[in-house]
């Protein structure tokens, strides 16, 4: 076990004010503050460097040889915000140009992190002015001088005052000359100018300090920074500040533009839901249930994409996809219903492309997206060509085969509904005088005809060799609703597999049902079955269809937004809002929470909003969100988040202590299972050993108030709504944390890499995965027209059924963007965080976690060319990938990012 290397001298590390943020959006100057002091005592030469970057600001400062006080030379240098395609959408802002910046100051402040022991007082600030003092076409530099006295003691924070009109972002700042080597204080952060608010910014050094065990100097700047962060719940959000709060998700619908647009309040006893940031906008005019969604969305100025981040970061991609190239789409396919009348015509799409209108700037969606937009080289016009997914190259027929289809329940995008059958007969839970009768209409014998030759119904069951896709009693009580809407249909749905001696599933059934109409029609439900007679077999095509568009919804609106983003986001607000950055847990937590507010931000604006690109391309249509409240009040619980407990809540795994992972799969060969299995192990023992550090006795955990009062805080805020509810763990022992972060951490990065990476790879040929039926199968109360072009054109009954052209098109767009891995991404446990690298026993710890990570990419490798893993490996089977750790930029189907960022 480490040993707790806290650091409790009370002349510890230094302390940061954090000032409230100035406004802008993701463009600015980025300040790489180097800036470098040392104890006079010290009496040796040394030199500070102060760097920013974004505009990069990097200071270096040389120190002379003094008795009694140390001069300290500071270089800043600030390179100026880049403009670009960005500005054209609206998206600018930041640092002021070189222009601007000249004659310009920062004003630094050194804190003690000693009290003055004859006055018990904290010790006066030593001040000093950066000045601009030279530029080129790419920086201007800027330096500063201080006068560090013996009396001084130790730095514990600095002050920062940025006296420009406009934001910076500065990077880190290091203090050289101690006997010890160089101080570091790593910043990353926006700083506001003082004109937007006079508040000046504190930065801690990087040590990490228990409540308890914090620096005298500092323990008054620890809570002040807090209480900035937490703000005082009222008011509406300025783009500049850095405080987090809670709010209900009121702000989906428009209901002033449009009362067709007025969407439920999620989060509450009608539909419970996790928090999300306050904004604080207005009340809307017409429902004051609602928040108005006039101007840009608030996020905490140190949680928007930094302009660090390449053109390419896939958050801005998205954006643009939303407000350039979507209504460059809609423009150019102007029947909103018009359906691909061929399955070419779909090819088409990977090889002619679609024209799309001419735009202002030539070559703007070419230049923002190279993947999708090619230049046609003997017109003016720009051509949106979707890339060939890699199932198509490797088998252009791979969507039509029940095999495959049963096999992406265990190696595709949504691994996460497959669960073991565990009584018979199936019976639904819902209310039989409203959805009608219970019974599921597959029977003994249907399964015994289809499993004839292995076994009984009863012997699959007790041998656990039956599985199946439950969407019925969660989609059924939506049907009559979405049925309401245009060009959707719905049903609830069951689909039965069962194991065969090789590992890999058959389909065996499908049911859908219909409950009981307004009109008074009564329940209607049917079983369809793979078949080799023309008519079943088209029936069995346009009902996979069906399930194929549960599923994608499922995966989308649960698997994916609510398990991930929306559950994690009241995590990452307690977080800054309970724990100072100086806690070991705060750092531990911080960069698997980069990004995912701005990025959730962006997905209430455009994407799960009222008539968004979910309500407008999927399903449940309008009532897509509300179906996710649904999901989050019946099946979600904390302690289901955590991959062991997920497999064994839906019967795939039994605790067995002699079994690898102290698990037993029901399915050996389930690639999710095995690979994620390995990753959740590297991460809970690269946890365990950070945990255990700096909590060696459950006493530490006890005595630490900011960690309770952030465990409180999820529970009965961020999750309130479920606070009742079962699967909350205690936080009373070193285990009970490292069980809690694990968890954390697994939802940030692997379980999200699962459900995200390989979007484009299995739903880009969309006939695969159609997001949306747009018909209801042929057999329910058919019309004489629906019957005869069913028999006549049975294949066009399948392309009407499938998402319409501009549906599948907007939605290839967004999944392309979603699996595209940035240049500059930040895979888990690639780069350590600066403050671990200080720390020896937890860079130590690090580096075995960063081994353990590149030995489960050989292990993968080797398990993808296994033939005794059909799952995974075979003739035209793309290997299952999404759970490698690293990757290299693009749409690749792998890689397992640090944080939720797209």
């Amino acid at each position: 076990m480490l040993k707790t290397q806290l650091h409790q001298s009370p002349l510890a590390s230094p302390t940061l004010v954090p000032l409230s943020k100035p406004s802008g959006q993701a463009n600015g100057g980025i300040a790489i503050f180097p800036a470098q002091s040392e104890l006079a005592l010290q009496k040796r030469t040394g030199s500070a460097r102060v760097g920013l970057s974004s505009s990069t600001i990097d200071a270096v400062a040389s120190p002379s040889t003094i008795e009694k006080s140390l001069s300290v030379k500071e270089v800043v240098k600030v390179k100026p915000s880049a403009g670009g395609f960005f500005s054209e959408l609206g998206i600018s802002g930041g640092l002021d140009t070189i222009t601007d910046l000249m004659g310009k100051t920062l004003l630094l402040e050194l804190v003690s992190a000693e009290l003055d022991y004859k006055t018990g007082q904290e010790k006066e600030t030593i001040k000093g002015y950066a000045y601009k003092k030279g530029q080129n076409e790419e920086e201007v530099t800027y330096e500063c001088k201080f006068q560090v006295g013996e009396e001084f003691g130790e730095v514990g924070a600095i002050f920062v005052e940025n006296e420009h009109h406009k934001e910076m972002y500065l990077k880190d700042i290091i203090l050289d000359g101690f006997v010890g080597g160089p101080l570091n204080i790593t910043c990353n952060s926006w700083v506001h100018s003082k004109y937007d608010n006079p508040q000046k910014r504190i930065f801690f050094t990087n040590k990490c300090y228990l409540p308890a065990e914090t620096p005298s100097g500092l323990r008054r700047l620890r809570e002040e920074e807090l209480a900035i962060l937490r703000g005082n719940g009222q008011g509406e959000r300025k783009s500049y500040e850095r405080i987090y709060d809670y709010d209900v998700y009121n702000d989906l619908g428009n209901p002033d533009s449009d009362m067709d647009k007025k969407r439920p309040v999620l989060g509450g006893k009608e539909l419970p839901y996790p928090r999300r940031c306050r904004t604080g906008r207005r009340q809307s005019k017409t429902d004051p249930q609602s928040e108005s969604r006039s101007g840009s969305i608030y996020v905490p100025r140190d949680e928007q994409f930094s302009t660090i981040k390449e053109l390419t970061f896939s958050a801005k991609t998205v954006y643009s996809v939303v407000h350039a190239l979507v209504p460059s789409l809609e423009t150019a396919i102007v029947d909103s219903d018009l359906g691909f009348p061929y399955f070419t015509a779909i090819d088409e799409l990977f090889n002619e492309g679609v024209n799309l209108p001419p735009l202002q700037k030539q070559g703007f969606l070419k230049d923002l997206f190279p993947r999708l937009v090619k230049t046609v080289t003997d017109a003016s016009e720009d051509v949106l060509r979707f890339e060939t997914p890699e199932t198509m190259i490797r088998d252009r027929f791979f969507w039509f085969s029940d095999e495959e289809f049963a096999r992406q329940t265990l190696a595709g995008i949504n691994p996460y509904a497959i669960q073991l059958v565990t009584e018979w007969p199936l019976m639904s839970k819902l209310n039989p005088k409203i959805y009608g009768p219970p019974e599921s209409a597959i029977t003994t014998e249907i399964i015994e005809r289809e499993i004839k030759g292995f076994m009984t119904l009863n012997e699959a069951i007790q041998q656990k060799k039956l599985f199946m896709l439950d969407y019925h009693d969660l989609f059924l009580p939506y049907v009559n609703k979405v049925r309401q809407l245009k060009g959707t249909t719905l049903y609830g749905s069951r689909t039965l597999f069962f194991l065969t001696p090789d590992e890999t599933l058959k389909p065996l059934a499908i049911e859908l049902t219909r409950p009981p109409t307004d009109d008074g029609k009564p329940q209607w439900k049917q079983v369809f079955i793979p078949s080799c007679h023309s008519t079943s077999m088209w029936l069995w095509r346009l009902a996979k269809a069906h399930v194929l568009a549960h599923d994608s919804g499922y995966h989308q609106l649960v698997s994916h937004w609510l398990r991930t983003h929306c559950a994690t986001e009241p995590y990452i607000i307690a977080t800054n809002r309970q724990l100072s950055e100086m806690h070991p847990i705060y750092k531990l937590l911080h960069p698997h929470f980069r990004y995912t507010i701005e990025i959730n931000a962006l997905a209430r604006g455009y994407l799960i909003n009222g008539n968004g690109i979910i309500e407008t391309t999927f399903s449940p249509g309008k009532y897509s969100m509300e179906l996710s409240a649904v999901a989050y009040d019946k099946q979600w619980q904390f302690d289901l988040q955590g991959l062991p407990n997920d497999l064994i809540s839906r019967g795939l795994a039994v605790k067995d202590p002699t079994a690898p992972h102290g698990l037993k799969l029901a399915i050996e060969d389930y690639p999710f299972a095995n690979d994620g299995l390995l990753l959740w192990d590297t991460i809970k023992e690269w946890v365990t050993n950070y945990v255990n550090h700096y909590y060696p006795d459950p006493s530490r955990i006890a005595s630490d108030e900011e960690l309770h009062s952030w465990w409180t805080e999820i529970r009965t805020i961020g999750h309130g709504d479920k606070k009742d509810s079962p699967g909350w763990p205690d936080l009373k022992t070193p285990s009970d944390l490292i069980h809690i972060v694990t968890t954390m951490v697994w939802v940030a990065s692997g379980h999200h890499a699962a459900v995200n990476f390989g979007q484009y790879t299995y739903g880009g040929y969309f006939p695969n995965r159609p997001t949306i039926a747009r018909t209801k199968m042929p057999v329910e109360d058919p019309t004489e027209g629906e019957l005869k072009m069913f028999w006549d054109k049975p294949e066009v009954t399948l392309l009407t059924c499938f998402p319409s052209q501009i549906q599948a098109t907007k939605v290839m767009a967004i999944l392309d963007v979603l699996s595209n891995h940035s240049p500059d991404e930040e895979y888990l446990g690639q780069d350590p965080e600066p403050a671990w690298k200080e720390e020896p026993v937890i860079n130590a710890a690090f580096e075995r976690f960063h081994g353990r990570l590149k030995e489960l990419e050989g292990i993968i490798d080797a398990r993808n060319t296994d033939q005794r893993f059909k799952n995974r490996s075979g003739a035209g089977i793309v290997p299952y990938e999404l759970l490698k750790p690293f990757s290299e930029p693009g749409v690749t189907g792998k890689g397992v990012p640090y944080s939720i960022s797209i």
